[in-house]
């Protein structure tokens, strides 16, 4: 069974809308699943885990949260995260999602296998839910 872990940041709820669909997914389809607010997570939720999803919303200058993601997300730096499967989520209003395309090349440098990422505008369409249906199915194998 595949162990993933499901950490994000969240404020008007977006980003846990796509969290919990994902997480859905990936029991469904046979993962054990942890799933934990970032303010709740720690490294080793990431290391003991066989993949991982990370989720933030665009703020600040195209930027995932500052506060709470940025730090937790740069422990990762200086780490042997040796292609582990990674997917990025997130929302964004008014800066076309470039947030997300950076954020996924700075998870490649840190070493992360980023198979997919989702960013949606505001709230998520049906469309969207289904392709964080799929993130998570791709999670769990």
């Amino acid at each position: 069974m595949k162990k993933v872990s499901i950490i994000y940041w969240s404020n008007g709820g977006n980003v846990e809308v796509l969290a919990d669909a994902i997480a859905a997914s990936a029991k469904e389809n046979g993962a054990q699943v942890m799933i934990k607010h970032v303010t709740d997570a720690t490294v080793d939720d990431v290391i003991n885990a066989d993949s991982v999803a990370f989720g933030s919303p665009s703020m600040d200058s195209n930027r995932i949260e500052q506060q709470e993601m940025e730090p937790y997300i740069n422990q990762f730096k200086l780490l042997p995260n040796n292609g582990k499967k990674l997917i990025l989520f997130g929302s964004y209003g008014w800066d076309e999602g470039q947030f997300i395309i950076d954020w996924s090349d700075r998870m490649k440098d840190y070493g992360f296998n980023v198979v997919d990422i989702l960013a949606v505008k505001e709230s998520p369409s049906e469309e969207q839910l289904r392709k964080a249906r799929e993130l998570g199915k791709e999670l769990a194998r």
